[in-house]
């Protein structure tokens, strides 16, 4: 039995592979199992609606509490952002707790940033604990190459150390050439306690572990509707239903139109990345010489790391209108040049994007959408230690422990200006300005 997935990926069942057109993650992923899709009507305590980091964390932490799970996903395990990102393990959000100004409360903060920093560790914890390969490496580097841009990174030091966060270190203007072998910068933040792994086999390995502990996950399944029940939901397939106790919709950008009552306060966005040819462990390491994820703090953001086999990975660019570059490998290696011209003579050998859903606020958007349907998206670039929390969160109020999803569940969220027909060009519009500063 064959498929067609996005952008012409195709599988046999039996001769089990991934393939996300132009991606290095899919070209070097581990094998991942056979995995069929659903085939009638099936029952659970929980169905799952999304493959990702999200959908196999919460997959994970259910069964190890011994409930019957089964997840379904459109695609590949993987398929979506989870398997296409920059792999960037990060605390805290995607926007500073300090912007959400009188919301919330001193202590609603704190807990805030406790659960941002649980979310490191638990990532870590998760791959020590299953022994997920996935070429984990600890050290993250915020770097900063306008006045302003210092300003901010000092802001965001001294509010991550009142939260209690000490794995910092300030890296000053003769130091940060040590760190990155680039002359763009003034300096940077380093946390020692966050990292960079490889995203799509990260994601593998929840799910192995997922079925380890006894969850079923169903690929080439797609959603189409669900109906809460007095005795549950019930979730259409194209292959069948699943009549459950609980319902979890994990699709983030990947079904933010699909489900009734998600769609309004998160917006995808399409982001992109390159990988260049293998370096040499000499170059590469001349590079970045401590290994760190390096991501710049301007609105559109750079952001790139050395790879295991001596690749460096790149991504930028945000096209908040969905439509691709003509060229992801050309418009990005120039971009890579500006701050590496000593790579002009390396090729460049994968071109690859996807989407990420985005909130206003850019903190992640957690809820209910009935009595037993939970949700969990819109992790504005910080999905990679979220999604896991997620997962861990949703098994506890599926458990019969609200506090703590709570925590992230009151945050308050708009909805984006401009319904249906209007939402995308009022985006646009109102990120020109902050495109542009960053050119000044």
């Amino acid at each position: 039995m064959s498929r067609t997935g996005d952008g012409g990926a195709a599988e046999c069942y039996g001769e089990p592979m991934i393939h996300l057109p132009g991606n290095w993650y899919g070209d070097s992923a581990l094998p991942p199992p056979p995995r069929p899709p659903l085939d009638g009507d099936m029952t659970a305590d929980v169905c799952i609606v999304g493959g990702g980091m999200t959908g196999c964390s919460a997959a994970l932490h259910l069964a190890e509490r011994g409930y019957a799970i089964r997840l379904i996903d459109s695609h590949h395990i993987g398929q979506g952002a989870s398997g296409r990102s920059g792999g960037q393990l990060i605390a805290g959000y995607g926007a500073e707790i300090s912007s959400l100004g009188r919301s919330i409360g001193p202590a609603h903060r704190q807990a805030l940033w406790d659960l941002g920093v649980e979310a490191v560790d638990l990532t870590r914890s998760l791959i020590e604990t299953h022994a997920i390969a996935c070429d984990f490496v600890p050290g993250h580097v915020h770097v900063g190459f306008k006045p302003r841009h210092m300003d901010g990174l000092r802001h965001m030091q001294d509010e991550w150390m009142s939260f209690g966060h000490d794995a910092l270190d300030w890296i000053d203007g003769p130091t940060i050439r040590t760190v990155v072998q680039s002359d763009a910068y003034l300096g940077g933040l380093r946390d020692r306690r966050a990292g960079h792994l490889h995203p799509l086999n990260y994601t593998l390995g929840l799910a192995r572990a997922a079925e380890a502990a006894g969850a079923i996950l169903h690929e080439d399944t797609a959603y189409k509707s669900h109906a809460e029940t007095a005795q549950g939901v019930t979730v259409v397939t194209n292959r069948g239903t699943i009549r459950a106790k609980w319902l979890i919709l994990a699709g983030n950008a990947y079904i933010w139109g699909k489900a009734r009552g998600l769609g309004s306060t998160i917006m995808p966005v399409g982001t992109y990345m390159i990988a260049t040819e293998p370096l040499g462990e000499d170059r590469a390491k001349a590079l970045i010489p401590g290994n760190e994820a390096i991501a710049d703090v301007a609105f559109v953001l750079n952001y790139y790391r050395r790879s295991a086999d001596h690749r460096l990975l790149f991504g930028g660019g945000v096209s908040y209108s969905r439509l691709d570059p003509l060229s992801i490998k050309a418009t990005l290696r120039k971009v890579m040049l500006r701050y590496f011209p000593q790579l002009s003579d390396v090729a460049v050998t994968h071109g690859w994007g996807g989407n990420v859903a985005i909130t206003i606020n850019r903190m992640p958007h957690f809820g209910r959408l009935g009595r037993q349907i939970l949700f969990a998206h819109g992790y504005s670039g910080h999905g990679v230690a979220v999604t896991g929390l997620a997962g861990r969160l949703m098994a506890e109020v599926i458990g019969g422990t609200e506090e703590r999803f709570d925590v992230i569940a009151r945050l308050p969220h708009l909805p984006f200006p401009g319904g249906s027909v209007l939402r995308t060009p009022l985006l646009i519009l109102g990120t020109t300005w902050a495109r542009l500063r960053d050119l000044l």
